[in-house]
This record gives structure tokens, C-alpha cells and sequence, in this order.
């Protein structure tokens, strides 16, 4: 995919998320999630994080916190609109592909760090809507196409490790391409999925 696929990719992505953030119902904030030890506020809050160091990167802009900070407070749907509006603004900033960006995996060409940003987006929009029974919501084309994407490139084994993604997981037969996306980043939706069908 080319930078401007990427940033229209970017731009799904978090259409998508709205309204599976939106639904995200008080007692949803502590279930647990496919992703690592976090459930829901925590993914979220990473999401959150990552959108706006993004949107500071880009725009030359400190971002004011750490990755892992506090990004939600009091009001976590708000944080994430407000972040999610910085983050579509900053990647249709004036941008060259020649652009370097600097983010926790170390000094990325902007193509690379696009990437990057999208499978955070996509994943941990995969992790949220099956946390809280929203699969729904999800956008499989969108999925299909970031899965193809990253055998296209030769896949993401260089950064299967604790905190990125682990070892492949096997995925159910007739697997949706979210529930395939997943397993090949290492998550076990087997059981959200299955909780998610009796609420």
C-alpha cells in the first residue's frame, strides 16, 4: 500500500472504532481482553495513547504524556474522540513519504510507521469488539486487507515478542478474517468469542 491507501486505511480504521468505543458500556471496562494482561481501558487507553503521539509526531508537537499514561481520565469516550479527530488531522497534514517518525520501536520511515499505526488500530479494534460481544461492528474487509498486507511484506515475525505480538495462534475453522488477523498476531479469541455469543 501506497502513503495515501495508508492514510485512508488509517481513516476506516478509526471510523470504524467510533462506534465500538461508543458502545462500550460501564460495567464492559474491566473484562479482560485477548490482548496480554489488559482489559478493556487498558487497550483503550493504549489506543488512545498511541493516536496521540502519533498526531504530536506528526505535527512536530510534543504529546505531553508516555504511551502508557493516563490518557482517559474521567471521561474515555471523550478522550477518544478527541484523539481520534487529532490523529485523521495529523495524517492529512502535509506529509512526504521521505518523512522519518520517531515512536517507541525506534526511528521508522513514515510508510513503516503508517503500517505500524494501522495494525494498532485495526488490532486493538479487534480486541475491544470481541471484549464486549461488538464483532459486529467490525469492518472484515478492513481486516482481510491488513492481514494480506502484512504476508505481502513478508510478515511481522521480526517483531513477534513480549509487549508486540506473540507466537501464531490457531484460528477456529471458518474463521472470520478478524478472528484470522488475530491468531496470526498472536491472540487467542477463542474464548471472547465464545463469551461474547452468550451476551
Amino acid at each position: 500500500m501506497n502513503l495515501d491507501d495508508l492514510t485512508a486505511q488509517i481513516a476506516r480504521a478509526l471510523e470504524v472504532l467510533r462506534p465500538i468505543v461508543d458502545g462500550i458500556r460501564v460495567d464492559d471496562w474491566g473484562r479482560p481482553t485477548a490482548c496480554l494482561d489488559w482489559d478493556v481501558r487498558e487497550v483503550l487507553n493504549h489506543t488512545v495513547g498511541g493516536m496521540r503521539i502519533f498526531a504530536a509526531e506528526l505535527s512536530g508537537r510534543p504529546p505531553g504524556a508516555d504511551h502508557e499514561s493516563d490518557w482517559l481520565g474521567d471521561h474515555p469516550i471523550q478522550a477518544f474522540a478527541g484523539a481520534a479527530a487529532a490523529d485523521v488531522a495529523a495524517w492529512h497534514g502535509p506529509l512526504s513519504p521521505e518523512q522519518m517518525v520517531t515512536i517507541s520501536l525506534g526511528r521508522l520511515p513514515l510508510g513503516l510507521a503508517a503500517v505500524i499505526h494501522l495494525t494498532e488500530l485495526v488490532a486493538h479494534g479487534v480486541d475491544l469488539a470481541c471484549a464486549t460481544g461488538q464483532e459486529r461492528l467490525l469492518d472484515e474487509d478492513l481486516c482481510a486487507g491488513l492481514l494480506g498486507a502484512m504476508h505481502a511484506m513478508g510478515g511481522v515475525d521480526d517483531y513477534r515478542m513480549p509487549g508486540v505480538f506473540g507466537p501464531v495462534a490457531a484460528a477456529r475453522p471458518g474463521a472470520a478474517p478478524h478472528e484470522r488477523l488475530a491468531a496470526y498476531l498472536g491472540r487467542d479469541l477463542s474464548a471472547r468469542v465464545t463469551q461474547s455469543s452468550l451476551t
